[in-house]
């Protein structure tokens, strides 16, 4: 039995509500938080909307730690793990999709596999590689685990889009003198940009959130990044939640940015390459 059209489209109308509410109530909630004072934060009842909006909890988050600091090494790691990462997937989703590999289908399915670990027992491993190697508290303790962790998703994306392109284009380009590798740069990518564009979002926001990896591997505070610092706020007996709320926005917002900037992009990046794959 169908439903008829009209519930259809409530339904998803519905649907399509909750997953919105559950995607921004958080954020607009740490907004609201953010432009509050402690006294109206604890005020009863609730007021969920700020009375008396104030942005001193936004010059406290950048005076009670050095908040800039964090976000500078948070820009520094997601940038050099992400170009890393596109540089490597690319090479490995191009072998994928057109060499002439065996067993083709076996190592997608390791490339799967090898995301479903989860970080905490990769963690031990991690930590003791990078301590051998003389690389805590560097940015290349960072780099080098978030460009492996970002890269099965990443490769799978690169194959779908490489794999959507005619062989025709690039064997005219080797004809005009363009080596193999110069056809996939000059190329292949050039129009794979939407899957190029949705990999590096997803490499970007991966290393830009992470927290375990940057809390175990960079004790410094120098080299602190942005979701690590935010956590220091909290006092033995405080925890001044304007200020950390603060914090968080000013974090989300380059993210925020990003995604806004290049939304067209990664939602035609996702939807081309789920058709095409």
């Amino acid at each position: 039995m169908t439903l008829p059209d009209w519930t259809s489209r409530q339904l998803r109308l519905i649907a399509a509500g909750i997953v919105v509410i559950n995607g921004f109530f958080p954020a607009v909630w740490i907004l609201f938080t953010s432009l509050k004072n402690e006294v109206e934060l604890v005020k009863k009842p609730i007021t969920y909307w700020p009375h008396n909006p104030t942005m001193q909890n936004y010059v406290q988050a950048f005076t009670d730690q050095p908040l800039l600091l964090y976000l500078g090494n948070s820009f520094a790691v997601a940038l050099l793990s992400t170009a890393l990462t596109l540089v490597i997937a690319s090479f490995a989703a191009y072998a994928i999709a057109r060499l002439n590999l065996k067993r083709r289908k076996l190592i997608l399915t390791c490339i799967i596999a090898s995301s479903m670990f989860p970080l905490v027992t990769l963690l031990v491993p991690i930590f003791e590689t990078m301590r051998t190697l003389d690389l805590l508290n560097t940015y290349t303790a960072l780099v080098l685990p978030y460009t492996v962790l970002s890269l099965p998703v990443c490769t799978l994306v690169l194959v779908s889009f490489f794999q959507s392109i005619p062989k025709d284009l690039e064997n005219a380009a080797m004809i005009d003198g363009c080596t193999r590798l110069g056809a996939l740069w000059r190329v292949v990518v050039p129009l794979a940009a939407p899957g190029v564009f949705t990999a590096s979002i997803l490499a970007f926001v991966n290393s830009w959130d992470e927290f375990l990896l940057a809390l175990s591997l960079n004790s410094s505070a120098a080299m602190r990044t942005a979701p690590v610092g935010i956590t220091l706020y909290q006092g033995e007996f405080a925890f001044p939640w304007p200020i950390i709320s603060a914090a968080l926005i000013v974090t989300i917002v380059p993210v925020a940015v990003l995604i806004a900037i290049f939304q067209e992009r990664v939602v035609g990046g996702l939807t081309q390459g789920g058709l095409k794959g």
